[in-house]
Order: structure tokens, then sequence, then C-alpha cells
């Protein structure tokens, strides 16, 4: 899962029979600072709840086709869920296997 801002929506007049109820938003991808990664991509919204301006969790590939029990969908990114806060250790994580400092 990522990060990614949902900074607009768009409106299909005829869209494939497997997403009818559901809405097409546009995303920002974003890294763990909130700071954009790539190029802005259309998501499709499974919680059909989220709005612009929220940070949500997307998944890309074939992790978003099957996203809705039972049903599959010709999509690329599908939005599956809210973010509600997020916060950042200000150490960085230091695995158990590398040795430190005084360690080596």
């Amino acid at each position: 899962m990522d990060l990614a801002k949902i900074i607009g929506t768009v409106v299909a007049t005829r869209k494939d029979p497997s997403m009818e109820g559901t809405r097409l938003l546009i995303v920002q991808p974003l890294d763990e600072k909130q700071n954009p990664i790539s190029e802005p991509t259309v998501a499709v919204d499974t919680l059909h709840d989220a709005g612009v301006g929220e940070i949500v969790y997307i998944v890309t590939g074939g992790d978003a086709v099957s996203v809705i029990p039972g049903k599959r969908m010709p999509v690329d990114v599908a939005i599956v869920g809210l973010v509600d806060s997020l916060s950042l250790s200000d150490t960085p994580n230091t695995s158990a296997d590398t040795p430190t400092d005084t360690e080596a």
C-alpha cells in the first residue's frame, strides 16, 4: 500500500459495466513525508466516501483489480483506505542484524 492525496475527480459518462456504481478520483502519490513522488493518476474509489484533500491508501497493479470481493475491475489504481493520522519517528529504524558503531 502507498499513500496518496485526492486532488480531483473524473466524470465518466460511460465506463466498463464492472465499474458501475464506482467513482473515479485523481490522486497524487506521496512519500512518507507527504511530498509528491510521481505524476497524478486516476484511481477507483472503493470506499465510496473519499473526498478531495484527503490522504488515502492506494494499491496498484494486480492488487487493484480485485479489491472488491467477487468483482474484478479493469483498473490500475484503487483507493482502499482513509488515513486518519500519520506520524513519523525522529530516529531512523535500525535492523537488529546491522551492527552499530559500538558493536563493530
